[in-house]
């Protein structure tokens, strides 16, 4: 009698669990399940598709060992950028044509939407210690600067204070700062407007030497042609890292700013853009224009001086213009405003 395979879509997925046990390293991939890939393991392609419920797109290749399956190359960026780690459960949807639906649980079994919602979690805590005293405003701040600390930065003395408006509108945010693909003089006028001078700029573009840049934002130095200012030797590793020349915008598909130390805030990002390895059009203009290249080479050289106008440019920036006193208000939930009667 012949037999027939299942019918699988995104209205009748087949549904997997999977455990993060202690003693898996979950960045190194993941087994799935045998009776799974018995059935349906010669309808998979040699690299996947996972889609999580917050509209991220992940591709992930497929290592097969004996009779196992394991999802390998592109597993560890998603699991760090889900922070996937022992205990987590993670639900796999098969809805056929080698995708995977995924809905990540963390170790409490709530669901992780996003790896975004820290500052939430922290308005929530500080919230029932000492409900509408601490700003989101604030906390962003703070935050921001315990993360500089943790990257390696130094320990920026900061004031707080601050207050939340009643309306967030990120239009008026991008009148004051800079694009990445601005002019020099845009960049440092920009700056300037808010009381930050040519040293400062530059080393606030030091914040370049960690976390990563979306294909999107670069392939137009890539595509038609590869722009040569580029490091040869760099331009071959962003092409493996960004293959097309239109990239799926819900694709999660990046260069790491750094290559050397990526989660490091330290001054090898002015060596690179020196060595045109800056990814960006405004890293190659920091590295070849007359006004911020001298800073550049002095940061290169030493990463005392780097800190030292860093620490005073993110100073000015987390002063420029708060609200205090009795303008705006105390957030209760940092994504909404109060609700006034």
């Amino acid at each position: 009698m012949k037999s027939h395979r299942r019918l699988v879509s995104p209205e009748n997925p087949v549904n997997i669990l999977k455990i993060i046990p202690s003693d898996n390293t979950p960045s190194t991939g993941i087994r799935l399940p045998k009776k799974f890939t018995e059935e349906d393991e010669k309808y998979l392609l040699e690299r996947v598709t996972l889609k999580v419920r917050n509209g991220d797109v992940w591709q992930v290749g497929l290592h097969k060992s004996k009779d196992e399956i394991w999802l390998k190359n592109g597993w560890g960026r998603f699991a760090e950028h889900y922070s996937i780690g022992i205990s987590h459960l993670l639900m796999f949807e098969y809805e056929g044509s080698s995708t995977f639906g995924v809905i990540i649980f963390d170790a409490t079994a709530s669901e992780i939407k996003n790896n975004n919602n820290a500052l939430e979690t922290i308005k929530e805590a500080v919230e029932r210690e000492c409900p509408g005293v601490v700003s989101c405003a604030d906390i962003l701040v703070l935050s921001g600067r315990d993360g500089i600390v943790a990257l390696g930065g130094p320990y920026i003395p900061l004031k707080t204070g601050r207050r939340d408006g009643r309306k967030s509108r990120v239009d008026i945010l991008e009148q004051y700062l800079p694009d990445h693909n601005e002019s020099m003089s845009v960049v440092l006028e920009r700056f300037k407007n808010i009381g930050i001078d040519t040293p400062g700029a530059v080393a606030l573009l030091g914040s370049h030497s960690v976390g990563r840049t979306h294909c999107v934002k670069l392939v137009h130095r890539l595509y038609p042609e590869v722009d040569p200012v580029l490091d040869p030797g760099h331009v071959e590793h962003m092409l493996h890292k960004c293959p097309d020349a239109i990239p799926d915008p819900k694709a999660v598909q990046y260069v790491r700013n750094d290559r050397g130390t990526p989660m490091k805030l330290d001054n090898n990002y002015y060596r690179n853009i020196l060595d045109n390895k800056g990814l960006l059009i405004v890293d190659h203009q920091l590295a070849n224009d007359k006004r911020p290249r001298p800073y550049v080479k002095k940061m290169a050289k030493s990463q005392d001086y780097f800190f030292k106008h860093f620490g005073r440019a993110i100073t000015i920036l987390t002063e420029n213009n708060p609200l205090t006193g009795t303008k705006g208000e105390i957030r209760k939930q940092c994504n909404v405003a109060n609700k006034h009667h």
